[in-house]
């Protein structure tokens, strides 16, 4: 994990996430990519007479709050490389990811209860669809950032192998224990022990080439899938869960509706989405 790269609008939930990445940072010996988009209209940019020269005072005034933000006690000692750009699309977050060859994007959220959501419309949802690289999402202000037991949600189709192996190679490098978290529902999508096993069997097989990780699987019934993922990470001491993604395409095999986004909302722990 060689740069991290994290959005910035200096917000407290932005600066939960930037303490998170910077703890990261110094585990990985990585870059911290500190981003700030400036929010711009049109207007502003294409228009004549005194219109640039605002541009350059909004810039201006920009980067020295940016500057300022940055002046942490816990950033000391990290090479970090501040961004700014203006136009706050948070769709392009992952262009400027590509460019600088971002292993990992950080974004803080405050989450919600209730009829309140977190995903649809947020920027936070607009930076999941887009990155082609993996997005860790705090709500909190983590003390410590041990991410030795992880709950990776899989529904055992083809279309997670991607997304598992990706997982696989991040958290080896990191010393940490992942689990494979399955969810079995009543009614018409309750499965036999027999066949979850034959999934799990065809998964591995196909994903690793052996059944080493069989051991690694989790089993649990529960009436919702985001209940089992958030009850499974509660009795195996997650430290995170992970959640594969189609991006634009909606969330992968068994996350139907507003499953991942209900497993943000609702964990109390950090989520780390891997598109598929």
């Amino acid at each position: 994990m060689k740069k991290i790269i994290v959005p910035i609008d200096f917000s407290e939930y932005s600066e939960y996430a930037l303490k998170v990445a910077a703890k990261l940072a110094k585990k990985n010996n990585s870059e911290l990519l500190a981003l700030h988009m400036l929010e711009m209209s049109d207007i502003m940019l294409t228009g004549a007479g005194e219109q640039p020269q605002k541009v350059i005072y909004f810039l201006k005034l920009a980067e020295q709050r940016f500057e300022d933000f940055l002046k942490k006690e816990y950033l000391e000692g990290l090479t970090i490389t501040p961004i700014v750009k203006h136009f706050k699309v948070f769709s392009e977050v992952n262009e400027i990811a590509k460019k600088y060859e971002a292993d990992l994007i950080v974004m803080g959220s405050h989450g919600a209860s209730g009829a309140k959501e977190f995903f649809v419309g947020s920027n936070t949802e607009r930076v999941v669809r887009n990155a082609e690289i993996p997005v860790l999402v705090v709500k909190n202000d983590i003390a410590k950032i041990n991410f030795d037991i992880i709950a990776f949600a899989c529904g055992f189709g083809e279309d997670s192998i991607e997304a598992y192996l990706k997982a696989s190679s991040v958290f080896n490098r990191m010393n940490a224990k992942m689990y494979l978290v399955h969810v079995n529902l009543p009614n018409d999508r309750f499965q036999s022990s027999d066949e979850i096993e034959i999934d799990a069997v065809n998964f591995f097989t196909k994903a690793d080439g052996n059944l080493d990780k069989m051991s690694d699987v989790h089993y649990i019934s529960d009436y919702t899938v985001e209940d089992g993922i958030l009850n499974a990470a509660n009795k195996l001491g997650a430290d995170l869960i992970v959640v594969p993604t189609h991006g634009r395409k909606g969330l992968a095999h068994f996350f139907q509706g507003s499953v991942g986004e209900d497993v943000a909302n609702h964990a109390a722990l950090p989520v780390m989405t891997f598109k598929i």
